[in-house]
């Protein structure tokens, strides 16, 4: 594409260039630079300079074509605090009214001491810049106005954001060129440029946009970002010391920068003094004491520090969280139609961004999420904590057990965020097991079951075709899926719930279709950590997807908010730098599931404190959650909520498939790492805290039906044969197990000796039929119902046993 940069006409050779520079110096000595402008092609061919027409200068560009200029950006905590800058340059635009007056006299005492009286060039710097050069002396002299020098700034403006980046550099060149041929031509180029600029601004509006745009310091752009770098102070407070030292840096930004060169810099600083005091701009008082004070002792520096690395130092380990924030902005196209036009507005764009981080929970998540595991513990073991508010899935919480790095150079240093998707953070998500279990179950009470309904929860050869896919049977391949404690015979689905047994949910999945569970988890925003739907298949009952933490915390803040899912979101607000609004992504907050569904899932999650995470011991309000494990503890979790937090804990190892078995870990050994090992007891440390102080409000009450389901007569079987028994049951609306070990019994052998539960039962449970083995018991005739559970009794067998993970791969507590 044409670069606008050389859109200067025809070219011209170094004599050419000469003689338009001579003719120009000359007319505008005589008769003004505004009529050198306008005459200059006729004096050059009426005094027959080589073959120079009008087209040589009047071929130059007359429109300067102002671009906006690059700002840094900031991201701030939702308390306001800053946790990040971005720039490509870092600039920060001010109107002149907030730069200090002796600021701006020192840039015109020291770069353009005629600046109120020309008309865009200067004719006498020209002309001895013109002579110095021509006489062969060393060094180009430059000779170009504040309005010469702002052109030139803004010519390279363009130039950078155009083209390729190959393109840029020799745009930039072009801007920058000083000798030869090429150097005469950017002069002309300037100088006209200006002479149009001055007629439509006023010497205000360009010395303005000269103390924007200009370059002060080695990274520091405009005279704002300066003041606030060298001193710490917005540049209307600049005193005369500290503006004769931003003034003297811009004629070579590096060379005169303070921090960097700090004998030079003085030298510089002395020499605008000296240029202030013969302008009157200072007092020979002030000048005596100005050149005295040693520059050092005036600069209060404020360290540039770019990025996230910095985030930590203002709320700890928050630069995960803040990494993920610059992520949503290059990704959501909400913010340009580009990643190329979103990574510009971010780094040039000025914005602020407003987030949702809590800076007093996120110092609470960081700390207890290393106090589970700490950074340098010998295990390597990782782990993750993140915490989504239900009802507007602000994210509040993001932390993990290591050190925030783009590049991991020293140990501890991570660049990759456990908690989210591998577009947001460049992980793929862990396996959840069990905790993927609630899916599973608000399918079940969808289909009118209930918690009270009693299921088969003994480890058992599975097949495929016990279960069905949107509406097809599997195919005929065997399946032999575990319990990690032993499967204990018939139990209701609020234990088999609180237990977490994994052949009870996948017998509950039998009576389901598998399509359905894992579109009711897709309703609540679960998808993979490669942003694929969950996969539909029955091993992933118990949870064998990689899901990254943050997806778990915003399904389940979907139950604490009675079905209301909300989309996690990390941004609140954007302004650009006119602070004017820019649109975000949104929650999209809807009742995805209904109350009913979601209070009576709480009511039976919040069992788990009598169930997997008995020994870490419910905190003192209303809660509710779920462990997961994977088959051999290679990913522990906890997935736990309150009508205000909902928070996921993830334990293993971030970058390979390997158990989390027998070893120390944070000074304790672990035999084997359960979600109730270290998930759980950071959980409830975190939320306890977080929670101090607070009105925590309970969940809703449960749908009576659902947890205890429609209660009708179980019909006798004892005495029957298992296939009468089973076509009895079967009619009234039950399910049949039998039970592999055969009783004492006066009926028949291989005849029902046995039922359970018998008298009344929720429709749909599961009766489990002992067989006779033909010999009579030793006192007297058998009884109907197992010892210890008396017929007619509310709900059937024991509570099972701690469910876990052989099945399909993953699963357990």
């Amino acid at each position: 594409m044409p670069n606008p940069a050389r859109s200067r006409g025809r070219q011209v050779n170094a004599f050419q260039a000469l003689a338009l520079l001579l003719s120009f110096v000359l007319v505008a000595g005589v008769g003004g630079v505004l009529a050198a402008g306008l005459v200059l092609p006729g004096v050059a061919a009426a005094n027959g300079l080589t073959d120079v027409s009008v087209t040589a200068f009047d071929g130059l560009p007359t429109e300067l074509g102002e671009t906006t200029l690059p700002e840094k950006s900031t991201i701030l905590a939702a308390d306001g605090s800053v946790l990040a800058t971005f720039w490509d340059q870092n600039r920060v635009v001010v109107p002149l009214a907030e730069i200090s007056p002796l600021l701006q006299h020192a840039v015109i005492a020291t770069e353009d001491k005629r600046f109120y009286e020309h008309a865009g060039v200067d004719p006498q710097g020209m002309a001895r810049a013109f002579v110095r050069n021509l006489g062969g002396q060393d060094g180009q002299e430059g000779a170009s106005t504040l309005t010469q020098q702002y052109v030139k700034n803004v010519l390279i403006e363009k130039a950078l954001s155009t083209g390729t980046e190959a393109e840029q550099l020799a745009a930039v060149q072009a801007a920058k060129e000083a000798d030869g041929t090429e150097g005469y031509a950017r002069k002309l180029r300037e100088a006209k440029l200006a002479i149009t600029l001055e007629k439509t601004m006023t010497k205000d509006q360009i010395l303005e946009k000269y103390l924007n745009i200009a370059q002060f310091g080695a990274s520091v752009y405009g005279v704002e970002s300066a003041a606030q770098y060298y001193f710490s102070k917005p540049a209307k407070d600049l005193n005369y010391l500290e503006a004769a030292t931003i003034a003297g840096v811009t004629q070579s930004p590096t060379k005169w920068d303070p921090v960097l060169h700090p004998e030079e810099s003085e030298t510089r600083r002395n020499r605008v003094l000296l240029l202030m005091k013969q302008q009157n701009y200072i007092t020979a008082d002030e000048y005596t004491t100005g050149v005295t004070t040693p520059l050092p002792t005036t600069l209060n520096v404020h360290p540039l520090r770019q990025g996230c690395m910095t985030a930590g130092d203002v709320v700890p380990g928050s630069g995960y969280f803040c990494d993920y924030v610059t992520k949503v902005i290059v990704n959501d196209p909400a913010f340009g139609e580009t990643v190329e036009a979103r990574k510009a507005l971010l780094y040039k764009g000025g914005l602020t961004i407003t987030t949702t981080l809590d800076p007093r929970l996120q110092t609470l998540a960081d700390t207890e999420v290393k106090n589970g595991i700490p950074v340098d513990d010998p295990s390597g073991v990782g782990t993750s904590i993140v915490t989504v508010q239900p009802g507007t899935g602000k994210i509040l919480t993001m932390a993990q057990n290591r050190i925030y790095a783009p590049v991991a150079a020293n140990p501890g240093e991570e660049p990759v965020n456990f908690n989210t998707d591998f577009a947001y953070g460049a992980s793929g998500g862990f396996a959840p097991g069990s905790t993927f279990k609630p899916f599973t179950l608000l399918e079940w009470l969808k289909q009118g079951h209930s918690l009270y309904e009693t299921v088969d929860g003994s480890e058992r050869l599975m097949n495929e075709n016990m279960f069905t896919t949107c509406g097809a049977k599997g195919r005929n391949v065997p399946w032999p899926a575990g319990n990690a404690e032993g499967g204990q015979g018939t139990m209701t689905v609020l234990d088999a719930t609180k237990n977490s047994v994994n052949l009870a949910y996948l017998t509950m999945a039998t009576k389901l279709d598998l399509c359905n569970i894992m579109q009711g988890a897709a309703d609540l925003g679960v998808h993979t950590g490669k942003g694929a739907a969950p996969t539909t298949n029955a091993a992933n009952v118990i949870g064998t997807d990689s899901v990254a933490p943050m997806t778990m915390a915003a399904a389940f803040a979907t139950f604490a908010s009675g079905g209301v899912y909300c989309a996690p979101i990390a941004i609140t607000s954007v302004t650009d730098t006119n602070g004017a609004a820019l649109p975000v992504p949104e929650a999209g907050c809807h009742q995805a599931i209904e109350a009913r569904y979601a209070n009576t899932i709480n009511f039976a999650l919040s069992n788990v404190w009598q169930g997997t995470a008995e020994k870490v011991g419910a905190p003192p309000f209303p809660s509710a959650g779920k462990t997961g494990t994977t088959s051999h503890n290679e990913e522990t979790w906890f997935v736990g909520y309150t009508p205000l937090l909902a928070t996921a804990v993830w334990v293993g190892y971030p970058k390979e498939w390997k158990p989390v078995q027998k070893m120390p870990i944070a000074g304790k050994w672990v035999q084997f790492a359960f979600g109730s090992t270290i998930a759980a007891p950071t959980w409830k440390r975190f939320t306890v805290q977080a929670l101090d102080g607070v009105a925590n409000p309970g969940f809703a009450a449960p749908d009576d039906k659902l947890v205890y389901g429609e209660r009708i007569r179980v019909p006798s079987v004892v005495g029957k044969s298992v296939a009468d028994a089973t076509a009895t049951l079967k009619g009234a609306g039950f399910g049949v197990s039998v039970a592999p070990e055969q009783v004492a019994s006066s009926v028949p052998a291989g005849s029902v000796a046995e039922q359970s539960p018998s008298g009344t039962a929720p429709r749909g449970s599961t009766v489990t039929l002992r067989l006779s083995n033909g010999q009579p018991p030793a006192g007297g005739p058998g009884l109907p119902g197992f010892p210890g559970q008396p017929g007619g009794g509310p709900g059937g067998g024991p509570g099972g046993g701690n469910g876990g993970g052989n099945g399909g791969g993953n699963g357990g507590h």
